[in-house]
């Protein structure tokens, strides 16, 4: 007998995965969190039947996420991750020496527990010393912070269920406010592809525009998200993501990784035409 995975993308669309094994299957107080072996793509997370990584792909959203903001801010200090529970962000941020404290918000603990039984290379960076976990919604936590961050990185949840508090414009201007004066926001923006995830996107931006003064959107290729195409939020209060990428700068720090490139990061944020009427449209 055959046992797959499936996740609907839309109600016509879904993407389907040969699984091995059910690994993990437990119901949080707040979600379903599932761990499948799979043929293809290794071990997957998925919460609420949607995945959140797989063994094989996740290193393109964790690199793009962290490196792009990293080699644009000169000097990040204190970072705080809200979401990233299975620690892959974690991961690629305690490999910058520089960094002295990350603060990770996580409102499930038993998806850290997963993660660290099933997931163990996502989560070995968890216990680093610079690390402190907190289980709170991300949403209050941030109220109680003001110039404390050099960078912010939200890796929430789409932006259904729990995690919609993360997409409003209340949120954004409490990140704006947790900032410095120089910080810099990052956050998952979804797929611009299907139309119900393209709303959601639109609405997004939107409030994030409205709150900082630059506001970008860059892109990534990602096989197990919605249409294999994945959006970035951009957003600081002084610092271009292109005009101040110092190239020269990071490539010195030698961290090998394989998808991101100071030549990628550039040219993430050269945008279909599509893609760029829509933001036109909310900005």
């Amino acid at each position: 007998m055959e046992l797959w995975f499936s996740e609907h993308h839309t109600a016509d669309v879904k993407l389907s995965l040969r699984v091995n094994k059910q690994l993990y299957s437990f119901q949080s107080d707040y979600q379903r969190i599932d761990v499948f072996d799979t043929v293809e793509f290794g071990r997957v997370l998925s919460l609420d039947g949607n995945i959140m990584l797989t063994e094989r792909d996740e290193f393109i959203y964790d690199e793009m996420i962290v490196h792009v903001p990293m080699a644009v801010h000169p000097n990040v200090k204190k970072v705080l991750v809200i979401g990233a529970g299975d620690g892959g962000v974690v991961h690629e941020l305690t490999r910058y020496e520089s960094i002295k404290r990350i603060d990770l918000v996580e409102m499930d603990e038993e998806v850290i527990k997963a993660c660290r039984q099933y997931l163990p290379e996502n989560a070995s960076r968890l216990d680093d010393r610079r690390v402190h976990i907190y289980f709170e919604n991300g949403l209050k936590f941030i109220r109680k912070c003001e110039s404390e961050y050099d960078l912010i990185i939200v890796d929430s949840n789409d932006p259904f269920g729990p995690a919609e508090g993360l997409f409003t414009k209340e949120f954004y201007g409490n990140c704006y406010k947790a900032l410095k004066e120089d910080g810099i926001m990052v956050n998952q923006q979804g797929s611009p592809f299907y139309k119900e995830d393209a709303t959601a996107m639109k609405r997004s931006h939107g409030r994030i525009a409205s709150t900082f003064p630059i506001s970008r959107v860059y892109q990534a290729h990602i096989p197990t998200y919605a249409a294999g195409y994945w959006l970035f939020g951009f957003a600081s209060k002084k610092y271009h993501p292109v005009d101040d990428l110092d190239a020269e700068k990071w490539q010195k720090l030698n961290l090998r990784t394989k998808y991101y490139t100071t030549r990628l990061h550039k040219g993430a944020f050269y945008l279909p035409a599509f893609l760029e009427e829509m933001l036109q449209e909310v900005e």
